[in-house]
């Protein structure tokens, strides 16, 4: 199951943050292969419970060995909503799990999802230019490409991507664009190919394209109503356990737990004490060690951050 779809990434070391008690609810919002879900479910005694989030259709597949709904002999524990996370407190109110003793997000992109041509989200295969996680939402990237104007399109680039010379690289897609429609990925890369820097194609390639996802998927917007929202549905010394895969991101889980706040602002109460509601449990990311980074090379920029619940 996971490990032909994604090998779950610092899996002890979520485990071990998540702080797992066996008759504790738990929520696992980005199912994928369903690594962590198994190991979690693992460590739950009869009266635990997990719930687990994803709105990729190929994700879903993966829980037919653990929910009785999805055609696998089921585990009662186990339920799996096919829906995105940003509507996690909704979902759990409504199966009455509230409040959980962790939460989990493993963010970015599955292995399966980068390997498969056809979802368009590698520059290293051809397929339709789409990038969606969850098919039932209306944009490509190759729509996305069509909508946005020069400035739009540079922004996008700049600060979802940290493309360096964002305007140029932007003014190259919209002239190529105006020429000819840019549906595949080999066209995409083709159309960079007089903004490429040589020597770091793949990395440039990479900034580009991730820009690209994260805008189709609303993916900093998902995680900001997440983290929001775990104040709500997180029980007084429950855990926050969230891993990353770019500074984006990992920007917005370290200042969210630290202080409570997206940009880092702390709040103070009339006495001057920090009223965050979490304490993280380190000021540093967890990185996976030299020997699982060997193992699975797409490990090596995860950071794992871990914080309680005050």
């Amino acid at each position: 199951m996971a490990n032909e779809y994604h090998d779950p990434v610092l899996l002890s070391s979520c485990l071990e943050g998540l702080n797992i008690r066996p008759d504790g609810v738990y929520v696992d919002v980005t199912f994928g292969g369903g690594g962590h879900s198994k190991a979690i479910l693992e460590r739950l005694g009869p009266k635990g419970r997990l719930i687990a989030f994803d709105r990729d259709r190929d994700a879903w597949k993966n829980a037919a060995a653990l929910s009785p709904t999805d055609g696998g002999t089921g585990d009662p524990r186990f339920t799996l909503v096919k829906a995105d996370f940003r509507w996690f407190k909704n979902h759990l109110r409504y199966l009455n799990a509230l409040p959980v003793d962790g939460l989990l997000a493993d963010l970015g992109v599955s292995s399966h999802q980068f390997d498969t041509g056809a979802r368009g989200f590698s520059f290293r295969f051809d397929g339709p230019l789409d990038m969606r996680m969850d098919h039932r939402a209306s944009r490509t990237a190759s729509q996305l490409l069509r909508d946005l104007d020069e400035a739009a399109l540079t922004n996008l680039l700049r600060i979802y991507g940290e493309v360096n010379g964002a305007h140029r690289v932007a003014r190259q897609l919209v002239n190529a664009n105006a020429h000819t429609s840019i549906a595949t990925t080999f066209q995409l890369v083709e159309a960079l190919r007089p903004v490429t820097p040589r020597g770091r194609e793949s990395g440039f390639l990479a900034q580009v394209f991730q820009a690209l996802r994260i805008a189709v998927n609303d993916e900093l917007g998902a995680l900001e109503t997440l983290l929001r929202l775990s104040t709500d549905v997180i029980a007084p010394g429950g855990r926050l356990v969230i891993m990353s895969y770019h500074s984006l991101e990992d920007r917005l889980v370290k200042n969210w737990m630290r202080s409570g706040d997206l940009g880092g602002e702390e709040e103070k109460d009339h006495f001057g004490n920090r009223t965050r509601p979490f304490n993280p449990t380190s000021n540093k990311a967890i990185q996976p060690t030299d020997r699982e980074t060997a193992m699975n090379p797409r490990a090596r920029s995860a950071r794992l951050r871990i914080a309680t619940r005050t």
